[in-house]
C-alpha cells in the first residue's frame, strides 16, 4: 500500500500509456489498492456462504452494493466534483460495505456456523491444505493479470482511439462474460460439495451439464452481439470511428464466447475438485503461449483487430484444452485424494 504511489505512474508508463490516461488513472488506482483489502473481504466470506449453500445472500448483497455503488458514483462525482477519484472512493466503499453484509450473516447463521475469535487460530493441517490448493490458484490468477498488461501495452501503442475502443468492448465484452463467470463459481462450490460428501459421479455429471449450459447461454449471447453490436458501442461513444472498430472487434471476440463459457465451468468444476495446479499449467499454456504469442505477431499488422484476433482464437483454444481434460477425467482424482 505504501508504494502503490511509486508503482502506479512507472507501470502505465511501461505501457506506453498517453499522459492525458496516466494523470486520469494515477489517483483512480491509487484508491483502489489501498481499498483492495475490501473486495477480498467479500470474496473471502461470499465465498464461505456459497459453500455453505446460501448463494442467494451472497448474490442479494453484491446487488446491494453494486446500487451503493453507482448511488455513491453520482453523489460524489456530480455533487462533491471528485472526478475519478470519487468514483475509485465510491467503489471501494460499496466493496467493502458488502463484505460487513457477509460478515453479518454468517454471525447470524449460529445453527451451522459458530464464528467465534478463538476458532481464528491457524491449524496446521488446513493451513497447509489451503495453500497447496491457494498457491497454483493465486499463480493463475497472476499470469493472467501479466499477460493482460503485455496486451493492454500492445493496444496502448495504437494511440487513444484505439484504447478507448478497447475500453469500450472490455466494457461490453464483461457483460458477456458476466453469466459465464456465474456457472464457473456455481460450478465451483457444487464440485466441492459434492468431493466432501464423496459424491464424485455427480461431479462429474454435473460438470458436463453445466458446460453444455455455458455454451448455450453463450452461443444465444454471441448471437446478441452480432446483432446489435454497433448499437451496444453507440451506448458509450458517439465518435463513429470508434463505434465502427469497436463494432468490428466486437464481432471477432463474439465468435470465442461458447468456448470460452465452456472453459470457465470447466476450470471451476476442477478447481472445486482440486485440480488447481491442472487450471493453472492450462492457463498458462493459453495464456503465454497462445494469446500473447499471436498477439505481438499479428498487433503490428492488424492493429487492434489483430490483438482480439488472438484473443479470441486463444479463448477458443483454452476452452479445447479444458474439455479434453474435462473428458479425461483424471482431475477428478484430485478431489479423492483432497
Amino acid at each position: 500500500m505504501i508504494l502503490s504511489p511509486f508503482i502506479v505512474r512507472p507501470l502505465l508508463e511501461l505501457l506506453d500509456t498517453p499522459a492525458s490516461i496516466i494523470d486520469w488513472c494515477d489517483s483512480y488506482l491509487m484508491i483502489l489498492m489501498i481499498g483492495i483489502g475490501g473486495l477480498a473481504f467479500y470474496n473471502i466470506l461470499s465465498g464461505i456462504l456459497r459453500g455453505m449453500g446460501d448463494s442467494v445472500s451472497a448474490l442479494l448483497y453484491l446487488l446491494i452494493a453494486t446500487v451503493m455503488n453507482i448511488v455513491l458514483d453520482i453523489f460524489f462525482v456530480k455533487d462533491l466534483q471528485m472526478g475519478v477519484s470519487g468514483v475509485a472512493l465510491a467503489t471501494v466503499i460499496a466493496q467493502t460495505f458488502s463484505g460487513i453484509l457477509c460478515l453479518i450473516r454468517l454471525m447470524k447463521m449460529r445453527d451451522i456456523f459458530d464464528l467465534k475469535l478463538r476458532y481464528l487460530r491457524p491449524k496446521k493441517k488446513y493451513c497447509f491444505s489451503l495453500i497447496r490448493l491457494g498457491i497454483p490458484s493465486g499463480l493463475t490468477q497472476m499470469i493472467l493479470s501479466m499477460a493482460m498488461i503485455v496486451v493492454q501495452s500492445l493496444t496502448n501503442s495504437f494511440g487513444e482511439q484505439f484504447i478507448a475502443a478497447n475500453v469500450i468492448v472490455m466494457r461490453v465484452d464483461g457483460f458477456a462474460m458476466m453469466p459465464n463467470f456465474s456457472f464457473g463459481t456455481t460450478m465451483t462450490t457444487y464440485a466441492g460439495q459434492n468431493v466432501g460428501a464423496r459424491k464424485y459421479d455427480r461431479v462429474y455429471q454435473g460438470a458436463r451439464q453445466g458446460t453444455l449450459i455455458a455454451m448455450a447461454t453463450s452461443a444465444t449471447i454471441t448471437g446478441l452481439i452480432l446483432i446489435f453490436g454497433r448499437q451496444l458501442m453507440g451506448i458509450f461513444t458517439a465518435d463513429a470511428a470508434v463505434i465502427a472498430l469497436g463494432a468490428q472487434v466486437l464481432r471477432i471476440e463474439a465468435l470465442a464466447e461458447p468456448m470460452f463459457g465452456a472453459s470457465i465451468v470447466a476450470s471451476g468444476a476442477m478447481q472445486g475438485a482440486g485440480d488447481s495446479t491442472g487450471c493453472f499449467v492450462l492457463n498458462l499454456v493459453s495464456m503465454w503461449g497462445i494469446r500473447l504469442t499471436l498477439a505481438t505477431l499479428l498487433a503490428p499488422h492488424f492493429g487492434l483487430v489483430g490483438v482480439w484476433i488472438a484473443m479470441s482464437f486463444e479463448l477458443t483454444m483454452r476452452g479445447v484444452l479444458f474439455l479434453v481434460r474435462l473428458a479425461r477425467g483424471k482431475w477428478l482424482d484430485k478431489g479423492a485424494l483432497a
